[in-house]
């Protein structure tokens, strides 16, 4: 059953001739990238009463916008969403523009209920539901349930000291980058060396002189003993959860910084890459490497994201801004659930291909309250 009941609603303090429009589903979920698709997946096939919605003008437009020539480091037997795998040969690497594509197909084959250019401005709760408002709308959507699928990867996150470069030096976040030829000429420290900055002063070392600043988190191959590196490692990252000894040791070196996968240090050295320290000063406008002052035409910041989670008027935060929550059940918030966060259950959450078991688990909460609200209706009803 999906679709909504609409309801004018008076204004408080006004005539009541004047009145908001109000949609009620059993369900919102807020996002449509990979996350939200997998709840919509699921609570799709339960016939559920529900509602996506995502600022994006096309479902994947958040792929589209990241740099050209990006690829996933997950092969694509392990980056499709539930019910539909991903229609590549295993071992190929999709790139962005591919995943974008993917992702659109497959809101389409599920034919997912999607309102797009649709942004939230406030998520709050009256107690009995959950109210979303939208930028340039009166109008509000009611909820029993909520769920948060905006992902991991949310505001670009700069260090303090960007603000303290010499104003000539042109500054980009990475979510920013999307090729070398945009770039003004000359060299160009890239800040932060995990995956994506590797990869990215890789691809910029083919035309200038690169610094890439940070510390060396390892790397893993590419391939082993002539199978991909994930056709090993994928099942313990399916069962390394956040409840096993293994996984919270593995979840404490992700958080040290994830290992370069398939760029060894060698690749680095023989593309005229120059490692330097970590930026932490600046000295007359230029950026200092751990005592190496550089002195680029262009910093690309590839410093990663931080959570805002600024429109949620909620008290589900902790201190460091992320939700507290149980496998994506937030705490203090009867019926407000989350999907994609970083290491949700297991090691695999922020991955394509591993955001389906977080989702399913999710939506089966979901269906319990629904289920259970319909049974407490009953209860209420006159004998």
């Amino acid at each position: 059953m999906r679709g909504s009941g609409v309801h004018e609603v008076p204004q408080a303090g006004v005539n009541t001739g004047s009145a908001r429009r109000v949609e009620r589903f059993g369900t919102v979920v807020i996002g449509a990238g990979q996350a939200g698709l997998a709840v919509g997946h699921h609570l799709a096939a339960h016939d559920a009463d529900f509602v996506i919605v995502s600022d994006e003008a096309r479902v994947g437009d958040n792929w589209r916008r990241r740099w050209d020539s990006l690829r996933l480091f997950t092969p694509a037997r392990h980056s499709g969403l539930p019910g539909m795998p991903f229609p590549a040969p295993n071992e190929h690497l999709p790139d962005k523009d591919e995943v974008a594509e993917y992702l659109e197909r497959y809101a389409d084959r599920f034919d997912l209920p999607i309102r797009l250019a649709t942004r939230v401005r406030r998520i709050s709760c009256d107690g009995a539901r959950y109210q979303v408002s939208v930028l340039g709308s009166s109008s509000i959507i009611e909820a029993d349930s909520l769920v948060v699928a905006t992902g991991a990867f949310q505001q670009p996150r700069v260090p303090a000291v960007a603000s303290q470069l010499h104003a000539n030096l042109r500054q980009l976040h990475s979510s920013e980058y999307h090729n070398p030829f945009e770039l003004p000429d000359g060299p160009v420290l890239v800040a932060g060396a995990g995956n994506s900055g590797a990869q990215i002063a890789l691809e910029l070392a083919r035309h200038r002189k690169v610094w890439l600043a940070g510390r060396d988190t390892g790397h893993l191959p590419r391939r082993l003993l002539g199978r991909d590196f994930f056709e090993w490692t994928w099942p313990l990252m399916r069962h390394a959860t956040a409840s096993t000894p293994i996984g919270r040791r593995m979840r404490a070196r992700v958080h040290r910084g994830d290992p370069l996968i398939g760029i060894p240090e060698r690749v680095l050295r023989q593309s005229g890459v120059e490692r330097v320290g970590k930026v932490d000063e600046v000295r007359n406008g230029l950026p200092v490497c751990a005592g190496t002052v550089v002195d680029p035409a262009v910093v690309i910041w590839c410093t990663g994201f931080r959570p805002d989670y600024s429109w949620i008027d909620l008290p589900v935060f902790g201190p460091d801004g992320h939700p507290r929550h149980t496998r994506g059940v937030a705490a203090d918030a009867p019926g407000l659930y989350f999907v994609g966060l970083r290491f949700q259950h297991r090691l695999n959450s922020t991955l394509i291909g591993g955001v389906g078991d977080d989702a399913a688990y999710v939506t089966a909460r979901v269906l319990e309250r629904a289920e259970q609200s319909v049974l407490d209706a009953g209860q209420l009803q006159p004998g």
